[in-house]
């Protein structure tokens, strides 16, 4: 079994470790290590596209997760009072908004977004004052930050909840025994024993928006993200630079996963 797992984990990390290491490489092959340099991450980080298209993905992980802590630790909150079959029927649609295939969420939110701007669209030139041009809903940020949002929330709502689960009850009981108001349990004992999951959720959520390809290639317009640039890219051959920037991309990811990781570790706290 031990030899069994090595396979498995070699299997899944080599292919990542070819990537770094040829990230590194001098020559203009990415499949063929010449010599160490750091040229290529100099040429992708003063490429105007990769800034362009990294700006796109940094601008919109950063609002849908914001906006998904936010609504998504509200949602778990009250989610956390309900009882009964009504809290099962919520249940269900979470985990469902996780286990659901991306390209399921991308092609649903492509087909509902497309419907309501085709009904907005004619409302909006109806109503309009005339000799003014309309605007005109479309795909691009907004349809980018709304379907990450979407999706990001579900992760908050369960990380979230997981943490509210983990409380010690008597001390909100004993904020009210002390007459405070709701308000004041919520600002002064709920949230800083729930913060470490919002802040964990906030930087998964982050990762997820950043690192998507699947639901932006459906939802994101003439915006590119960075993910869709390196899909663009590789269509005409995979080189050193689309290695570096992989490369970027990886440890980044890799260290918000650790850090929300570890907030989440040191935010446990023993159950009653």
């Amino acid at each position: 079994m031990r030899l069994y797992a090595m396979a498995v984990y070699l299997f899944l990390y080599i292919p990542i470790g070819i990537i770094l290491l040829f990230s590194f490489s001098a020559g203009r092959s990415a499949s063929q290590f010449e010599g160490f340099s750091l040229q290529w991450y100099g040429k992708a980080l003063s490429n105007p596209f990769v800034m362009d298209a990294l700006s796109t993905s940094f601008t919109v992980a950063v609002i849908s997760a914001g906006i998904a802590g936010i609504f998504g630790t509200m949602a778990a909150l009250a989610l956390q009072s309900m009882r009964g079959r009504m809290r099962l029927f919520f249940d269900a649609l979470i985990y469902i908004a996780v286990m659901v295939p991306g390209i399921v969420i991308g092609i649903a939110t492509l087909i509902a977004l497309v419907t309501v701007f085709g009904w907005l669209n004619p409302l909006l030139a109806a109503i309009w004052p005339e000799g003014q041009v309309p605007p005109q809903m479309s795909m691009g940020y907004g349809s980018l930050i709304a379907a990450h949002t979407l999706f990001s929330m579900a992760l908050v709502i369960i990380i979230v909840r997981a943490r509210i689960a983990g409380m010690d009850r008597s001390l909100t009981e004993a904020s009210s025994d002390l007459y405070a108001t709701p308000f004041g349990t919520f600002r002064q004992i709920t949230l800083p024993m729930i913060f470490p999951g919002i802040l964990a959720g906030v930087l998964l959520s982050f990762t997820f928006s950043f690192d998507d390809f699947i639901i932006a290639f459906f939802v994101a317009g003439s915006e590119t993200t960075l993910p869709i640039y390196v899909f663009s890219s590789i269509r005409r051959g995979v080189t050193p630079e689309i290695n570096a920037i992989g490369s970027m991309v990886l440890i980044v990811s890799l260290s918000l996963l650790i850090v929300a990781q570890l907030i989440l570790q040191r935010g446990r706290t023993p159950r009653s």
